[in-house]
């Protein structure tokens, strides 16, 4: 029993002198706590147990192994005594793990209007290396224009002052710097065509916002689907979502569901499963890819002409 303790530590050990990947400190957390996790269940350690050994509680270590919060250095140092990590140079590498993944992303001054349902999600979009998403409504956010993304907010935020909704804009237009990254994530996406034929904010700001999501679409790592109207999108799927994968092991698929004033985040494997089906039956309804250009240029050329002036979502 000791040998076979002993083995599985070691191999959980290994996974934790890896190298891990510039995912941003959400990420990282996630990776820091799932390790120190399976380090205590191969020891048979209860979440009491380890609580204790931090003069905590066993909800904090929860916290702790789900990545919802950093690691003290003392309380890691103290679980890796618990554990029976006693080689320097392993605990020198779980100890600079626990460093990287208590830094502050870049959109830490943004905290003081951010949700932290949403801080979530940027960290967790900053470390994914692929995205899925299916958009109902309008052009997703990783593709918007600054004119498009100023409309919208606006419209979502009636009661912001200017200088509130140019902050807003200018996190979702900073977010869109991971797909010009050096390895950037693979970004697939499915869009109704009705999303694509709202003039969001008039038409001009709808034309150069079209023009963007071809241009993005040229990219080899975005892909872009149409999903026709009388396909009934809205039909398969409650509304938008998007599926998150990691280059960690480590790490499951994440489903971010977003709401008006929250979000949820779902990693058990039925709901994973069944949100994966779904994005596979949107995508074989959908145009392929190829056909994305033709496509939306039929759109321009098909829609009458309407006042040129801010429009809703609805």
């Amino acid at each position: 029993m000791r040998a076979s303790v002993m083995r599985h530590q070691n191999e959980i050990i290994a996974r934790g002198t890896t190298p891990v990947g510039d995912g941003g400190p959400t990420v990282l957390r996630m990776i820091l706590g799932g390790r120190m996790r399976r380090l205590r269940e191969v020891c048979g350690i209860s979440l009491e147990e380890a609580g204790e050994a931090i003069r905590g509680s066993h909800s904090k270590i929860s916290r702790l192994e789900l990545g919802r919060t950093g690691f003290r250095e003392r309380d890691l140092v103290d679980l890796l005594d618990l554990y029976g990590v006693t080689d320097s140079d392993e605990r020198a590498e779980f100890r600079r793990l626990a460093k990287q993944a208590n830094t502050s992303g870049w959109w830490h001054r943004d905290t003081d209007w951010l949700p932290k349902w949403f801080d979530t999600y940027l960290g967790l979009e900053q470390g994914a290396q692929l995205i899925r998403c299916y958009e109902p409504r309008v052009v997703p956010e990783l593709l918007q224009t600054a004119d498009y993304a100023r409309a919208l907010l606006i419209l979502a935020h009636p009661n912001e002052d200017e200088e509130s909704i140019e902050r807003r804009v200018s996190l979702r237009m900073r977010r869109q710097e991971i797909l010009t990254r050096p390895d950037p994530p693979q970004l697939w996406l499915i869009v109704e065509e009705a999303a694509l034929r709202r003039r969001i904010g008039g038409s001009r700001v709808w034309l150069a916002q079209l023009e963007q999501v071809l241009s993005a679409a040229e990219a080899p790592n975005v892909t872009v689907q149409v999903l026709a109207d009388h396909v009934g999108g809205p039909a398969v799927a409650d509304g938008a979502f998007t599926m998150l994968r990691f280059g960690e092991s480590d790490l499951p698929d994440i489903v971010y569901l977003q709401q008006l004033t929250g979000a949820l985040y779902l990693d058990k494997r039925g709901d994973l499963a069944a949100y994966r089906a779904v994005a596979n039956v949107l995508s074989v309804h959908a145009a392929p890819p190829e056909y994305t250009t033709e496509l939306i240029a039929a759109l321009r050329e098909n829609v009458p002409p309407t006042l040129d002036q801010p429009s809703g979502i609805g």
